[in-house]
């Protein structure tokens, strides 16, 4: 039984249609759900994993997107946490195609913010000079969740943050009224005013930003 075989049809045994009923509701029904939480979802992974380990190691970018492309949303976060897991300062520089690739695909706030942060913020971690041209792309772009991965890449880097070049893409993205760019801004300060929250509160009283990303940005200052 291949790895995705026995992954889906555990998960399958697994199913509970009250909770995938509420999931789905939740996520505005753009996706149907199995109905399991995270805490069991993980587990089973990780059980299915240990079965498939060389299979995984050997192939993660093709089973990752494998399952990325599959109807039910915890599959789809499966591929996610394998990519997380498995390319962790192993990527390749051609690995931004199918990163592009996952953030524009299945798209909602959940997976996005995901990938955003623990996909695109560590390859771009390990290929530094990949930045400039990757935000400029991104932020350029017109579809809406790359404007958000470039505002938020960079929210585990803490004191490693470049400071400058956030500002510049709120900025750049502040006359934006779509809620997720409004938000995807007032975290990305507020993430960083962990850091440095003089920084942060002097940029959000000087800046033109909007109401919701103010509010964000100071929330915890």
């Amino acid at each position: 039984m291949t790895f995705i075989t026995e992954l889906e049809n555990t998960f399958a045994a697994s199913s509970n249609a009250e909770n995938a009923l509420a999931m789905a509701k939740y996520m505005k029904d753009l996706f149907p759900f199995y109905g399991i939480k995270t805490d069991e979802r993980r587990a089973i992974l990780k059980s299915v994993c240990k079965k498939h380990q060389a299979d995984i190691d050997s192939n993660a970018r093709t089973i990752a997107w494998e399952l990325f492309l599959k109807k039910e949303r915890e599959l789809q976060y499966c591929g996610i946490e394998i990519i997380i897991k498995s390319l962790k300062n192993n990527y390749i520089i051609e690995d931004i195609v199918w990163i592009e690739k996952l953030l524009i695909t299945n798209s909602w706030w959940d997976s996005v913010d995901t990938i955003s942060k623990y996909i695109l913020g560590s390859y771009l971690e390990q290929f530094p000079t990949e930045i400039a041209t990757v935000v400029q792309r991104f932020s350029n772009a017109e579809n809406m969740w790359l404007n958000r991965s470039v505002i938020l890449f960079q929210l585990g880097y803490k004191s490693k943050t470049n400071f400058h070049l956030l500002q510049s893409l709120c900025l750049k993205h502040s006359h934006y009224n779509e809620f997720f760019i409004r938000k995807a801004i007032g975290w990305a300060l507020r993430e960083y005013a962990k850091t440095d929250p003089e920084a942060v509160r002097e940029f959000v009283l000087q800046s033109n930003l909007k109401p919701l990303s103010k509010k964000e940005a100071l929330k915890n200052i």
